[in-house]
């Protein structure tokens, strides 16, 4: 089934292919038909009515997350396997569609979306292994008198809740993550990108999932339907990518219940750059670091910190490279940097850029952007940014970079953790006890070393202090949907 949507020309095909309603038990539409309409930020059109759910369709997801959570659980660990591969080849198959939705539906450029795309299949796939490689542990106790074995078993339906700025690959690696350890699951994608979860649920099914491993509720207002779901005895694990102050109060709400949480939450990484690191080099990683996802990315280099010596060269470098970004059209495949998420994300990077230039920063690099509609910011370079500038202490999600410049090491250690937050960080050296010596001294939950891109499916993602709980992604990502139970067996000795 499709829903009724409106696109442009050339558009109109892959928008009419996303499943129409929520999925619980089978596609249905919200109570009262209730819909809301999803706009591209390039054109500030609508592009597709979609589901408004309330607190009645959630329950109804939960419902059939409920009934197959048993017989998911109980289901081998090659036969979760399977299907997770299947969901894989299909993601794979679907590639291009899968990427023009992305596109359409948060402006990311087709390229970087084709590479979402890619990335949220790989998490099918290292899931998919991870499902049967399951460890647990068999010892006889010291006094000989029992056996210790522990079961690392499901925790039970989980409600994964995810953010707009990287919306496929976000859900892939929460649900993937579940269904791998044998949770069902209820996918609660953000208001502004609720299409490609839509289409993931489609091709779960289509996959061999059974009905209610994976349902898909979309909704305008995230605080009913969590608030029913948070409630409910029969969910037992909440998943959430998202801002500090919203995951502070789902904390609040799933400790009345003694709820599992994973929390990805808000950063604000340091890029630091030392005199002997390699210019080219710290530049190049310095563009990926900030540009990637136009900026709106929660791993995203925040603070450029760069040491006097070396801070004039690499301002004018980074000047040079942000002023030739091409920003336009993001289904384009020449495009560089297409719109931000919606008007309140650019004005949030206007008065980010005024702050700093009252307080004495200069701005020294600046790319046209476009004429006409569209969320777009101009990526810009910012020098001599003063600590007390809001920029440095607030998410940009956008493309500024923000360089202040600092003296020593112990200063730039010292700015670098200035901040509530705790995400990721970066070091630019060519000295490997300097990079040793600083990434441990950085209190992130990841630290990128002559790289501006931590992401990895393979690795454990997240964050300290008020950056999060928990961790998604590798071995670490399986454990957080499972629960040990121990077993005492009696010994040789009884």
């Amino acid at each position: 089934m499709t829903d009724t949507l409106t696109a442009p020309s050339g558009e109109s095909a892959v928008l009419e292919s996303v499943p129409r309603g929520f999925l619980a038990h089978d596609w249905q539409p919200a109570t009262g038909g209730r819909t809301f309409e999803v706009r591209n930020p390039a054109t500030e059109e609508v592009i597709a009515t979609v589901a408004d759910c309330g607190a009645q369709d959630a329950l109804k997801a939960l419902d059939a997350a409920a009934a197959a959570a048993d017989r998911w659980a109980f289901t081998s660990p090659r036969g979760r396997a399977t299907v997770l591969h299947r969901i894989t080849a299909a993601m794979t198959e679907h590639r291009e569609r899968l990427a023009r939705i992305i596109t359409l539906e948060i402006g990311k450029t087709i390229t970087e979306a084709r590479g979402e795309v890619d990335y949220a299949a790989a998490y099918f796939r290292w899931y998919a292994e991870e499902a049967v490689r399951q460890h647990a542990r068999s010892t006889p106790s010291p006094d000989g008198r029992s056996h210790i074995v522990t079961v690392a078993e499901p925790v039970g339906p989980c409600l994964l809740i995810t953010p707009w700025n990287v919306p496929l690959a976000m859900a892939a690696r929460k649900v993937a993550a579940a269904l791998a350890a044998g949770c069902t699951a209820v996918l609660k994608p953000a208001a502004l990108t609720p299409l490609s979860s839509l289409v993931l649920g489609e091709l779960a099914r289509e996959a061999g999932a059974p009905a209610g491993v994976l349902t898909v509720i979309t909704s305008s207002d995230a605080a009913a339907v969590t608030t029913a779901l948070l409630a409910d005895p029969r969910l037992r694990k909440l998943s959430f990518t998202g801002s500090t102050p919203v995951g502070r109060l789902l904390l609040q709400q799933s400790g009345a219940r003694v709820l599992r949480t994973s929390m990805e939450l808000g950063g604000n990484a340091p890029f630091l750059v030392f005199d002997d690191a390699d210019l080219d080099l710290a530049v190049r990683e310095a563009m990926i670091a900030k540009m990637r996802l136009g900026g709106q990315s929660c791993v995203g280099a925040n603070r450029f910190l760069v040491q006097e010596q070396i801070a004039d060269a690499f301002a004018a470098a980074m000047a040079e490279r942000m002023a030739a970004t091409r920003v336009g059209p993001p289904g384009r495949e020449d495009t560089e940097l297409g719109p931000l998420a919606d008007h309140r994300a650019v004005d949030k990077v206007r008065h980010l850029v005024e702050d700093a230039v009252a307080r004495g920063a200069v701005v020294i690099g600046k790319a046209d952007v476009p004429d006409g509609p569209g969320h777009y910011a101009a990526p810009t370079v910012l020098d001599h940014v003063p600590a007390d500038a809001a920029i440095m202490h607030e998410e940009v999600f956008g493309p500024v970079a923000a360089i202040h410049r600092f003296a020593t090491e112990a200063e730039a250690i010292a700015v670098a953790n200035n901040t509530e937050h705790g995400l990721a960080s970066y070091v630019m050296t060519s000295h490997i006890d300097r990079a040793r010596r600083v990434a441990a001294r950085l209190q992130a939950g990841m630290v990128g070393i002559n790289r501006g891109l931590v992401s990895e499916v393979a690795a454990p993602f997240g964050g300290v202090k008020q950056s999060g709980l928990g961790r998604e992604g590798g071995p670490e990502g399986l454990h957080e949907y499972q629960q040990l139970k121990y077993l005492s067996i009696p010994g040789f000795n009884t």
